[in-house]
């Protein structure tokens, strides 16, 4: 009988420890394995029951005090609207959609990659100068693009010596600004009318949203850097658009997630020191500030609040670095300054914050449009938003 408790107990703990190092391993590999499409834990906020449209930066409220003011001739907001107009007038209506997007790593670009990157900053462009002025023209330019992409679009491919994960980021970056530009048309009234996009477009977009997000945004890795701060921004984004509570929380969940993994408790950001550039922990800040706006566009405060303002902290260490006293020195203030800094200047005020803003005032578009911008037209003093 002792031989054979003797026997049992070296079998569990012989178990136990097979358990354990495949667990270890399992967390070693977790680096480049894709995050599983349910919701993670340690998230506060919960998605609305019903949720606010326009909800994906703007408001009904906003786009009209906005439009009210560049139409008045206020000069700060005219100058701001002049971005928007610079984009359209820089930038050609597409003549062409593609089936395949073809993308690559590291900057290499493809003729699909830059259209599609351009088309859905454009068409955010088009539907904030339509909501400003009425003109019919300009939304229906902005439906022709959301048509365009989501009756047209199939899938990504890559570029010989890519990230096979490439798509998901790139996935990430395009959708929400298409989202955004999507809710104004949908349900914003310009003087009082809407943009006419039919229903059928809609449901077509619709799928084009899904398509994107089962085949690629679910499949972002886990780097714990700006893809997974872009894929949880982007599904909130989405799940406003589809009215769907659980995509909406899930986007929320790896936000709220990669926060502190992201931007440590004293507000270094190691992303910094471990690009050799001045953007990607942008990147980062963009996709964090513009995730808490969307909550709080919908009721919830607690992204931007989240862990002692742990977010503010973040744009801290941008000030810091731009003044180049961070222990590496990768920007300096001619450097780009992203436009989710003045939508974090909004909520928070802080004199890094105005600092920052102020280095390139208007702040316009990203020069790599990853993410959509404007933001001194659409945010800067701004109340309520």
């Amino acid at each position: 009988m002792k031989k054979t408790i003797n026997s049992l107990l070296l079998c569990m703990t012989m178990a136990a420890m097979a358990t354990l190092l495949f667990m270890c391993k399992k967390q070693d590999q977790n680096s480049n394995a894709p995050l599983l499409n349910k919701s993670l834990t340690a998230a506060a906020g919960v998605a609305p029951a019903v949720f606010v449209h326009p909800g994906v930066l703007n408001t009904q409220a906003s786009l009209d005090l906005i439009g009210s003011q560049v139409n008045g001739g206020e000069a700060i907001r005219s100058a701001a609207y002049q971005k928007v107009l610079d984009f359209v007038n820089g930038n050609a209506l597409p003549t062409k959609f593609w089936e395949t997007v073809t993308v690559g790593s590291n900057g290499a670009t493809t003729e699909s990659k830059s259209q599609i990157r351009k088309d859905a900053v454009l068409a955010y462009a088009l539907a904030l100068r339509w909501a400003k002025t009425g003109t019919a023209t300009y939304a229906q330019q902005c439906i022709a693009i959301l048509n365009g992409w989501s009756y047209t679009f199939k899938q990504y491919a890559l570029m010989d010596g890519a990230n096979q994960y490439q798509p998901s980021l790139e996935a990430s970056w395009t959708t929400p600004s298409f989202v955004a530009a999507a809710e104004i048309i949908r349900y914003y009234k310009a003087f009082g009318q809407s943009a006419g996009w039919s229903d059928a477009d809609i449901n077509q977009f619709n799928n084009y949203l899904n398509l994107v997000k089962n085949n690629y945004i679910n499949n972002t890795p886990a780097y714990n850097n700006n893809w997974n701060a872009s894929a949880g921004y982007a599904k909130m984004a989405i799940g406003i658009f589809l009215n769907s509570a659980t995509v909406y929380q899930n986007g929320y969940n790896i936000i709220a997630q990669h926060l502190p993994i992201i931007i440590k408790a004293d507000g270094t950001i190691p992303e910094y020191c471990d690009r050799n550039d001045c953007v990607h922990f942008q990147y980062s800040l963009t996709a964090f500030s513009y995730a808490a706006q969307l909550a709080k566009l919908q009721g919830d405060n607690s992204l931007w609040t989240f862990n002692s303002n742990l977010l503010s902290k973040g744009y801290d260490y941008m000030r810091a670095a731009y003044n180049q006293t961070t222990s590496c020195n990768k920007c300096s203030t001619s450097s780009p300054v992203f436009p989710g800094t003045e939508v974090a200047y909004g909520y928070y005020k802080t004199a890094n914050l105005q600092y920052l803003r102020e280095l390139q005032d208007p702040l316009g578009v990203p020069n790599d449009k990853t993410f959509l911008g404007f933001t001194s037209y659409t945010h800067f003093n701004v109340p309520g938003i």
